[in-house]
């Protein structure tokens, strides 16, 4: 602010840069906090940074308050989900009231996006303090584009799941078309999470949820390379460069560069700084550390430990070795502006990067480009995001002294050839990936989902296509309705199913018609199916086909099948159950299933793939099949299936209506065997042969509902 009133001005950050081409684009709106608290200005001047906002810079303001900042911001993003995902689980404050103000002020941006966005707008989310917005706009928005993306790591499952709400927090990400994280790492223990959390597996980083396909990638962030390789021409830096020179002139300069965060390892760097000192002092007033920290989050307690922890490891430092002439740390608490952090990077030696957790650091990918030369060498930490991609710095582990204070060593001798060859490597992929190719491969692969969505949407079962089939279901004199039992009629797994549950009713009253024939179709046993449909006039395959009866109530075998394999089979199941905590054997009369819906779902994915390889050969030779789905393995015949059975039925008339409804893969043969103009209806989107989908067994329900009141 200003005594003329309010000054406005672009952020620097490389974010801001990277959407850049995107903000510029008609249409296009950034929302977010303007930066002032909204009860620290009067009424009128709020008003006029709003609308400044809007009408000179394309950006809508939310306006939050003091206690909003310092609850939302300060609590529950940095004092609990900053330090959990950045593995300091022990200074995360786990506050109800915390929790209660972020998803306050995530319901604030929602409806701050919502009063400007359509259903079919692009909207990219970005970073840990809006983690449920995206679920917030999807259910508001359900046709509209949705991105996610993570600046920070995401933890691994065992970290993650510390956090109270962390159901909450899946679900608010999982409201996206597409979540976006620096590293495959990061990816990989999100969709972990996911599968444990929520109970949801994914397909090639692909979830099914919530009748959507919500992809999963990494997209490392890049830097804008132009700005930072053409910085040495300007005359600014030029002249910066030379007062470096001209003040340390002989010295071999490392650069550490870092925001004040426990996150960045800065005491333990300047540790092994000194023991590089200890162990070699032939380089004593022939190395200076420029170590550069910017301010952050000065009145919380840690970081004024932090703080004073720095600058007690650089007295002593400098205390212990420095003479009159030479200082061996130069301290700075204080940012760099540009011109001044470029000159620096262009006349250091070395680039010291050892966070103990980094989401990505740019700081390591700066260096480079500012480079021209492709002299320097980078000392980088494995755990910064930015390792996955400048694979030929230095390496190490943070929390290994000696190991950092010989990689000092190695930096400062390595030669000029091998800094070239490194460089030039690096230098090239910066160029090729830098922060506008990762916005635009971003809002690609955004796209490329949503065209998926969109396909999956245009086979819907609308109100239109339902109105059609009950009309052509009124018109039929014959009519054939295929209903899957499990997932379909009932949920997965349900035990609790009774004749008098409302869709077995409605399933009674259309085979109650003596124009259709109405048939169940299950791999569920005999017994079950007989005991939920009794008195009823249906048709019931069971057992996957093994199983049928029609109307009255004797059963048939389909096939001359037998069971004899079991006693090979059934041994070999209950070891791995022995094997596996969670597991357990359901048998029947000709099939067999091993059941790992309880189990840990990594050790169990070991365990289905040994358990596979262990019975492959036994299944060749006795003609068996492997059926896989959600949480079970399932042996039986390879000469009886859903598609099989139905098949026979359907060959047993003409029928002028068919219908077959179902939900998982072993439906997917009684699909393909029907006529292109029949209906066949999957539940849940997924890839299918089905002509439509819907949403759930409730919806199922419900059609049949429909269908059963339809007047002849």
């Amino acid at each position: 602010m200003s005594a003329g009133g309010p000054e406005f001005a672009p952020s620097m950050g490389g974010l801001a840069t990277g959407l850049l081409s995107l903000h510029e684009q008609e249409d296009s709106l950034w929302v977010g906090w303007s930066g002032i608290p909204s009860d620290s200005v009067s009424t009128e001047t709020e008003t006029v940074i709003a609308q400044r906002l809007r009408d000179e810079h394309k950006s809508v303001a939310v306006p939050l308050s003091s206690d909003e900042i310092e609850d939302f911001y300060y609590g529950f993003c940095n004092n609990i989900i900053w330090p959990l995902f950045h593995y300091f689980p022990t200074y995360a404050d786990y506050e109800t009231r915390l929790w209660d103000r972020y998803r306050q002020v995530n319901e604030k941006f929602a409806r701050a996006v919502l009063e400007v966005a359509d259903d079919d707008d692009t909207i990219w989310v970005h970073d840990y303090q809006l983690m449920l917005l995206p679920q917030m706009l999807k259910r508001e928005l359900p046709h509209s584009r949705i991105g996610f993306f993570l600046h920070i790591p995401f933890p691994s499952y065992e970290i993650f799941r510390l956090l109270p709400w962390r159901e909450e927090i899946l679900a608010g990400i999982l409201g996206s078309d597409l979540v976006g994280f620096h590293t495959y790492d990061y990816a990989r223990h999100f969709l972990s999470s996911v599968r444990r959390i929520v109970g949801v597996e994914h397909q090639m980083a692909n979830i099914k949820h919530d009748n959507r396909v919500i992809k999963v990638d990494a997209f490392p962030m890049g830097i804008d390379y132009e700005k930072y390789s053409t910085a040495a021409e300007r005359p600014s830096v030029q002249q910066e460069a030379e007062s470096i020179r001209s003040q340390l002139s002989g010295q071999r300069i490392i650069l550490s560069v870092d925001r004040l965060d426990y996150s960045k390892g800065i005491p333990m760097r300047i540790r092994a700084y000194r023991r590089f000192l200890e162990e070699h002092p032939e380089y004593h007033q022939k190395v200076t550390l420029i170590l550069i920290v910017a301010p952050s989050r000065t009145e919380v307690p840690h970081y004024k430990q932090l703080k004073r922890d720095i600058e007690e490891l650089v007295s002593i430092t400098n205390g212990s070795f420095g003479t009159i002439g030479w200082t061996p740390i130069s301290y700075f608490y204080r940012p760099f502006p540009f011109d001044q952090l470029t000159a620096t990077y262009t006349q250091s030696d070395v680039l010291l990067v050892t966070p103990l957790r980094d989401g990505m650091n740019l700081i390591a990918k700066e260096y480079i480009a500012a480079r021209r030369d492709y002299r320097g060498a980078i000392v980088l930490s494995e755990t910064a995001g930015a390792a996955r991609e400048l694979g030929e710095a230095i390496l190490i582990n943070p929390n290994n002294e000696p190991q950092i204070a010989a990689a000092i060593l190695q930096a400062l001798e390595m030669s000029e050839e091998e800094q070239d060859e490194n460089n030039r490597s690096m230098h090239e992929r910066l160029k090729r990936y830098d922060i506008h190719y990762w916005a635009g491969d971003f809002m690609d692969k955004l796209e490329a989902v949503s065209r998926l969505q969109e396909s999956f949407r245009a086979r819907t079962l609308t109100e239109a296509v339902r109105s059609t089939l009950i009309g052509d279901y009124r018109a039929a004199q014959r009519r054939l309705i295929f209903v899957d039992y499990d997932g379909t009629l009932v949920h997965t797994g349900s035990k609790k199913t009774s004749p008098d549950d409302a869709g077995i009713r409605t399933v009674g009253l259309l085979a109650a018609d003596p124009q259709n024939e109405v048939v169940v179709i299950s791999g569920r046993p005999r017994e079950h199916l007989q005991e939920v449909f009794v008195d009823l006039p249906v048709g019931i395959i069971a057992g996957h086909g093994v199983w049928y009866k029609g109307k009255s109530d004797q059963w048939h075998l389909t096939e001359a099948v037998t069971s004899d394999w079991k006693e090979i089979v059934l041994p070999i199941l209950q070891l791995y159950c022995d094997r596996t905590p969670g597991t357990r054997v359901d048998e029947s009369e000709y099939s067999l299933v091993w059941n790992y819906r309880k189990a840990q779902p990594e050790l169990a994915a070991i365990r289905l793939s040994e358990l596979k390889d262990a019975i492959t050969s036994i299944t060749a030779n006795h003609d068996l099949s492997l059926l896989e789905r959600t949480n079970v393995l399932e042996i039986k015949n390879s000469t009886v299936s859903k598609g099989r059975a139905a098949k026979a039925w359907y060959e047993t008339g003409e029928w002028d209506f068919v219908m077959a409804i179902g939900d998982d893969w072993t439906d997917e043969d009684m699909f393909t065997m029907l006529r292109a103009t029949d209906y066949s209806i999957k539940v849940g989107i997924d890839l299918s042969h089905a002509r439509y989908f819907v949403e759930s067994p409730q919806a199922v329900r419900e059609l049949l509902a429909q269908i059963a009141a339809a007047p002849d």
